[in-house]
This record gives C-alpha cells, structure tokens and sequence, in this order.
C-alpha cells in the first residue's frame, strides 16, 4: 500500500513502523515541542503532496495534533485506539507498538476536518445522553468503543461533540454507531 500523503509521526520508532507497514514518507516531530522549522517543513508537505497526521493515542499524541491543526490547516488524521498501540509487555503506548494491519487499516481510514466556519453543528447533545456517550456511568468505555468504530479516536465528553462535527459524522452514522455498541454490550 502506498501513501501519497507524508505521514507525520513523533519519532524514529513510529516511522521505522509505518515504513514497516506501507510505503510512504514520514516527518518525525521529535516530541511535543515542534520546532518552527518541523511546522514549516509540514506546511511544505502540506503545500506539495497533503500530510496525514499520525500521533500516539495519549496527551502528548493530542497536544502535536493540536499544534499542527493550528498552524497547518486542512491537514488528515489518521487514529488508532490506545488497545492497539499498547507493547507486547504491557509498558509503553505508541503507533511503534502496533500491528501492520492495525497501521494499514488507520492509514486508509483518514479524516479531513472541517474548516472552523464550515462546521455545523448538526447533532443535537441529546443523541449523546441517550446514547450513553455523556453523563452515564460507561460512557468512557462507550466512547472508546466508539471512537474505534468511526475510526476518529478516543474523545473525553466535552471533546466528542466537536470531533463528530469536526470530522463530518452524520446523524445517521453516529446513531448506526450507537445501535452497534447497545448489541454488542448485551
């Protein structure tokens, strides 16, 4: 499988895998405090060929999203979910400790945000107290679960509402979603 986007990732280990898994060019961030030259050097990318950004499933991973989302518009995500990036040891989290499948499967399951004026927030809150998401004793579990499905990564509750709009989830997808997650917990 080749990527035409480069991939941006956070170290060596993350592109040795990504490398491992597809074909594809990567910028490594080093860590959360990007330099100015990484962010010009993705806007470059961006510029040229488009990114995808491919970041751990934990704070760091987020804050880098943030961080480039800000100063690199219209760039596409790629996630994975915390259960598939956790070493075989059980110590230590990261894209370096998935599988190829797992990789493969991210990295063909993008997403391009919305502008922040194309956003329209179409989803009412409600959907997400019914449907457990929000303000129910499982809800974190449920937006894991969630959030593995659409393949846009794990969202505390204040967070998914955005992310849904964010990355263009229709009322009908989520509500398909939820159905899902109700049969598999009985």
């Amino acid at each position: 499988m080749r990527i035409k986007e480069v991939v941006v990732v956070e170290g060596k280990d993350d592109t040795t895998a990504v490398k491992r898994s597809v074909e594809a060019d990567t910028i490594e961030t080093n860590g959360s405090a990007i330099s100015k030259e990484t962010l010009i050097q993705i806007q470059h990318a961006q510029d040229k060929r488009g990114v995808i950004v491919f970041t751990d499933p934990d704070y760091p991973g987020r804050r880098i999203r943030a961080i480039i989302e800000e100063h690199v518009p219209g760039v596409k995500h790629a996630f994975l979910s915390k259960e598939k990036t956790i070493a075989k040891n059980g110590k230590g989290l990261g894209i370096e400790h998935a599988k190829d499948e797992d990789i493969r499967s991210a990295l063909a399951n993008v997403y391009t945000p919305k502008s922040e004026t194309d956003i329209t927030e179409d989803i009412p809150l409600d959907i997400l107290v019914v449907g457990k998401l929000i303000g129910h004793p499982n809800a974190k579990a449920r937006r894991t679960m969630l959030g593995e499905l659409l393949k846009i990564g794990y969202t505390n509750g204040k967070q998914l509402h955005k992310r849904l709009s964010v990355f263009q989830i229709s009322k009908q997808q989520l509500e398909e979603a939820i159905l899902q997650l109700d049969l598999e917990e009985n």
